[in-house]
Formats: C-alpha cells, sequence, structure tokens
C-alpha cells in the first residue's frame, strides 16, 4: 500500500467519480481505476459501489475512508517536520559536554547559534567525560564534548582544542607574583583538585615531577574549585579553558615544566551522519 494510493482513494471518495477525480488528479481514468485495483486487490476487498452515475463506497470504504485520511495527514505531518529540521526550522539539538567546556566554551557558540537558528530547542548536559562519552554512543546526546581519547571504535571525532594546564593560586600567595612555575616547585603546597580527566592529568603530572600531591579538596564544579583557591585553601591544576574570566582574587600562571596538555574533541556516533543542527553549531566553533 503505497501513499500516493491513499490520496487517490480518498479523491475519489470526495468525488464520487473516477472522471472528477482522475481530472482533480490530472492523471488518466485507466490508470487511477488500476490502481484502486492494486489497493482493493491488496486490501481483499471492495472500496467502491460502481453506478452508473456515482460512485459509492462499500461498508469497508466506509470505515477504511477516516483511516487513510488520518495516515495521509500524518505523513504530511512527519514530511513537514523532516522539512522544519532539515531547514533548521524547528527540531532539538541534544548536546553532552564536560564542565569546563560548557561553562567556557560553549555559551558564546550556543548564543551565536541561537541568534541563527532560534526555532531549533537546545538542551546541554554537563558531565563528566565517560558520561558523555555514554550519553552519545546511546544516542540519549546528538553530539558530544569530551576530554581524548575517545573510542575509535564507537566514535566519530573531530579535535577543536588542544590546550595547556594552568596552576591558579589565590591573590594573596607568594606565588601570586610569577608569571610561570616548574612544578616540582610545589611538592610542599597543598592542591585543590578539579575532578574528572583533569585530575588524572594533574596527578600524573605531580608524579612526574616527583613528588605525591597533598590534596586538600576535590571538587567536580569548576566554580567551587576557583572559590577554594581564592579562600587560600590550597592551588589548582586546571585547564587553560577554565582559568578564562578569572576573579580578581585568584591569578592564573604558565607551568614551564613538566608540559601540560589535552584535547577536546567533539564526538558523535560512529558511522551515524550529524544532523544539520549539529553540523551548524560544530561550524560556529573556532
Amino acid at each position: 500500500m503505497e501513499l500516493y494510493q491513499l490520496g487517490y482513494f480518498i479523491e475519489i471518495a470526495r468525488q464520487r467519480s473516477f472522471t472528477r477525480a482522475a481530472e482533480r488528479l490530472h492523471m488518466a481514468q485507466p490508470a487511477l481505476s488500476q490502481q484502486m485495483k492494486n489497493l482493493e486487490s491488496e486490501l481483499g476487498t471492495a472500496l467502491f459501489i460502481r453506478g452508473r452515475k456515482e460512485i459509492q463506497l462499500t461498508a469497508a470504504g466506509k470505515a477504511f475512508l477516516p483511516r487513510a485520511e488520518a495516515l495521509l495527514t500524518q505523513a504530511e505531518a512527519a514530511k513537514a517536520v523532516v522539512s522544519d529540521v532539515a531547514q533548521l526550522r524547528g527540531g532539538k539539538l541534544i548536546i553532552a559536554a564536560i564542565p569546563s567546556v560548557s561553562a567556557c566554551l560553549l555559551p558564546e557558540v550556543i548564543r551565536s547559534f541561537s541568534r541563527q537558528h532560534g526555532k531549533v530547542e537546545l538542551q546541554l548536559i554537563e558531565d563528566s567525560s565517560e558520561r558523555v562519552a555514554a550519553s552519545v554512543e546511546s544516542g540519549l546526546a546528538d553530539v558530544g564534548f569530551l576530554q581524548l581519547p575517545a573510542s575509535k571504535a564507537a566514535f566519530e571525532t573531530r579535535t577543536i582544542i588542544t590546550e595547556p594546564f594552568m596552576l591558579l593560586v589565590a591573590k594573596s600567595h607568594a606565588l601570586a607574583r610569577q608569571k610561570e612555575v616548574l612544578l616540582k616547585q610545589l611538592a610542599a603546597e597543598s592542591f585543590i583538585f578539579y575532578k574528572g580527566r583533569a585530575r588524572d592529568t594533574a596527578l600524573e603530572a605531580c608524579r612526574k615531577a616527583g613528588f605525591e600531591p597533598r590534596i586538600a579538596c576535590e571538587s567536580g564544579e569548576l566554580e567551587t574549585v576557583r572559590a577554594l583557591v581564592a579562600a587560600g585553601l590550597g592551588l589548582a591544576i586546571v585547564p587553560q579553558l577554565a582559568a578564562g574570566n578569572l576573579p580578581k582574587t585568584i591569578q592564573a600562571i604558565t607551568i614551564r615544566e613538566p608540559k601540560m596538555q589535552r584535547q577536546i574533541a567533539a564526538v558523535w556516533q560512529k558511522g551515524s551522519v550529524l544532523s544539520p543542527a549539529a553540523q551548524a553549531l560544530l561550524q560556529l566553533i573556532p
């Protein structure tokens, strides 16, 4: 059963005539009659009582008519929705991102996207790299932003940032007057660790520098990490993104050695095609 056959059937029912319906449909009457015979054959019953002057619907035809109309309406609605999504006139884009990206990179990108495509609904999921990956792999999110590595078997990836790590200190700390430090100089300091893969990177770097860091506190919230640093409770090793737009009470310092960096990538399901909305979003990222 084809949608066009339903349209033909509905038009015949409205016109009560194969001739008038064929004229309205701009097709030959024999071709229209053949299509209806095919439809009746597929349904296993007659839909029309063919009279001399008018066509009447059989009981089966009367029962089928409202359902055919509903199916055609639903199909047209589905086409309209697909068209809106394809043309960015509607639809929904679900983004999963690690906190530093959602707080420090995406706001400007989302603002630009919303200005251009205001009818597309955006939803932002903020979580760890592992959970961002899980959200994308399960289909919960259309696109994710996480710290590499990510499974090459599960995801398509596009690296968008390679950034160094910075040291955050309170302005009242003696180190605040320095522009750069060697990590090994900080062995006696207390640290506020930023949870997630950034924590693993910082911990590994401290060990490479020859010491086990004394962790005063850990938090997965960037603002909490900053607040604890500002309060003088410890130093924080964070990605450069997380060292932007700092309050006046905190100073960011370059870590000269060891070299520390991370890569942030956009990821989506392996083998899938990004939606038009996701493609438009990624185009806005420098």
